[in-house]
């Protein structure tokens, strides 16, 4: 452990009216925002502000101006994020919440629990303004769709769905091992384990497809941008192609190896790219339904893979804890990224500068990203990321966590200047960073 990291810790760590914060505190200008510490030494470190359980998750709202974490402490509590103090405590459900999501207008949050319910609060108030109750075991997860006035609650191999306006019931789909909404929000395609990919209607929940063809478990489904077309991704090796129209299917992409992880169509809706067990990432054609590119480097399977904002680069995340960025042109590896961590979620900043993962943000090469396209901002020189116990700048060791800080979850805005770290001990700690008063060796 490096003895400067360490003292830049034990600076920022320690109880507010100890010594050694207040006489040296000043030596590291560049923290603007500090976690919420105890006052002093003894007892009182054990005192735990906030939750008083392991906190499952925590996201930023759509203007990064609150996060939502959800607990096992059976509360969700709202934090601003410009002083990191707490400003609601959602409370209602009767057992741990394993995760609260925003609308996309970023006026309520959804929360999933082992209570069997979903729940909608209102964040001017803090009050609770809809139970959704249906399920008959733990609700695992909650998705608005992209306007916000239909919710999918998903328990197990079932997802209801709910009209936010009035909290009714408007639909079942069974079987289902994931489901997402069509861009026009009219239907919502699930995969399931009994090999079927199935179409509903999202104002119904009626069942109006059952497209079936593959020979094994289905993944993970997705709608073309302009939703024609489903591609679905399953474990027996292949990638099918369906028309939302007929419901008949119009493509087989065959080529991989063992079971496909997931697929996912390019902007322009010409390409799909498909992620897989076999270790490769391959772009397929659409309009021929041809393989027209195998990006092979990682060491061991690959689980997602997606497209720039622009379709110009592919990056991919596997269990060999790297991010590969791929050029979709050349079909060549130009950035490999020593993640130190397992990538489960990924997804490109609207301007393709950078990575938003489970663990962070990855800061993309800016003479790589977009193909050197100049007119798009490079948004980012700094970027925070956690491995194991530290806080990283650029994967520079910064900070190190002590244990009652240690990540459960992490989310970092947009700006990639402030973290916010929900750990086992209950604690949501907010860390703010100038990047331009970092010492030398950051810059």
């Amino acid at each position: 452990m490096a003895p400067l990291q360490v003292y830049y810790s034990g600076l920022l760590f320690a109880p507010g009216s100890s010594l050694i914060r207040v006489g040296y505190f000043e030596n590291i200008p560049w923290v603007t925002m500090e976690p919420k510490v105890a006052d002093m030494w003894g007892s009182l470190i054990q005192t735990l502000e906030g939750h008083t359980d392991e906190v499952n998750s925590a996201v930023f709202s759509p203007d990064g101006k609150l996060v939502a974490s959800a607990s096992f402490d059976s509360t969700v509590r709202l934090w601003n994020t410009s002083t990191g103090n707490e400003c609601a405590v959602l409370e209602g459900h009767t057992d741990e919440v394993n995760s609260a999501v925003f609308s996309p207008d970023g006026k309520f949050v959804a929360s999933a629990s082992e209570d069997t319910t979903v729940r909608l609060w209102d964040i001017a108030t803090g009050k609770q303004c809809r139970v959704l109750g249906g399920h008959t075991d733990g609700v695992n997860s909650a998705v608005f769709s992209p306007s916000g006035k239909l919710l999918a609650s998903i328990q197990d191999s079932t997802v209801r769905l709910w009209d936010t306006s009035t909290g009714k019931q408007c639909g079942v789909l069974y079987r289902v091992s994931s489901a997402v909404f069509s861009p026009d929000e009219k239907l919502v395609v699930s995969a399931s384990w009994d090999n079927t990919v199935r179409l509903w209607d999202a104002s119904t929940g009626k069942e109006c497809g059952v497209l079936e063809g593959h020979a094994s478990c289905v993944n993970s489904t997705v709608f073309s941008p302009d939703g024609k077309l489903v591609a679905s991704a399953s474990w027996d090796n292949t990638v099918r192609l369906w028309d939302t129209s007929t419901r008949k299917q119009c493509g087989v992409l065959e080529g991989h190896t063992t079971g496909v992880t997931s697929a996912l169509f390019s902007p322009d809706g010409k390409l799909v790219v498909t992620a897989s067990n076999d270790k490769t990432v391959r772009l397929w054609d659409i309009s021929t339904g041809k393989q027209c590119g195998v990006l092979q480097g990682h060491t061991t399977g690959v689980n997602s893979a997606l497209f720039s904002p622009d379709g110009k680069l592919v990056a991919s995340a596997s269990w060999d804890a790297t991010v590969r960025l791929w050029d979709t042109t050349k079909k060549t590896t130009i950035e490999i990224i020593e993640t130190h961590e397992i990538i489960r979620i990924m997804k490109f900043s609207h301007d393709g500068t950078h990575l938003h993962t489970n663990h962070g943000i990855l800061q993309l090469k800016s003479s790589l990203h977009s193909g050197g396209n100049q007119e798009l901002p490079h948004t980012l020189t700094h970027s925070l990321y956690v491995i194991g116990h530290w806080i990283t700048c650029n994967m520079k060791k910064l900070l190190w966590l002590p244990v009652d800080y240690r990540l459960s979850c992490a989310a970092v805005n947009d700006t990639g200047n402030l973290i916010a770290i929900g750990s086992d001990s209950g604690r949501v700690i907010f860390i703010s960073i100038d990047f331009t008063a970092l010492p030398a060796a950051y810059l």
